[in-house]
């Protein structure tokens, strides 16, 4: 019986007692654990969607568009990309904003990752596991943004070239925030 956790740390301990028992999801063979795959790549959909989403309306303005490969064979293992381009990352010749959902030919069971960031545990076996993973899949996504700044710089970003001020450097009049003139800083 699992004591309750909370949701990042119950799926780590899914993850751990899965390595230490040779299983994913109760299943020994490839073939079984894979079958698991499609419906937690299913269940995750709308909430890969939703992270994308939020980005492309908060930092993208809704100049973005959210894809989906769907499950796909790819090297021995199986994939499905969801992936945020808009025309800025496009012009810098960079990398979409990607969640990868993948299972490896040689891994022990599947991950979430992005274009630029390291794997995370896949253990979603039901719709309660899947929306418990939307702040995973937000942080992905997030890092994702924020290291390909660093492969070109902020102007990618749409929100930021838009004259975007942080509330603490603004003032509220009334219901409109102004910016506050900035002192450069020599």
């Amino acid at each position: 019986m699992e004591s309750p956790h909370l949701d990042y740390t119950a799926e780590l301990l899914r993850h751990f007692a899965d390595l230490r028992d040779g299983t994913h999801g109760g299943a020994i063979s490839r073939r079984d654990k894979e079958s698991f795959f499609t419906p937690a790549v299913r269940l995750l959909d709308p909430y890969a969607r939703q992270s994308l989403g939020e980005i492309n309306t908060d930092l993208l303005l809704g100049t973005g568009e959210v894809t989906a490969t769907g499950i796909r064979r790819r090297g021995g293992g199986v994939e499905a990309i969801w992936a945020l381009s808009w025309p800025e990352q496009q012009a810098a010749g960079i990398s979409p904003i990607i969640i990868r959902a993948h299972y490896g030919a040689g891994a022990h069971h599947p991950h979430l990752q992005g274009g630029t960031v390291g794997d995370w545990p896949l253990n979603v076996f039901n719709e309660q596991q899947a929306a418990a993973e939307l702040p995973v899949l937000r942080a992905i996504a997030s890092a994702d943004a924020h290291n390909l700044v660093f492969q070109r710089d902020y102007r990618i970003i749409p929100a930021i070239v838009s004259g975007w001020v942080p509330q603490h450097l603004s003032r509220m009049d009334g219901a409109d925030a102004v910016p506050v003139d900035l002192i450069p800083l020599l």
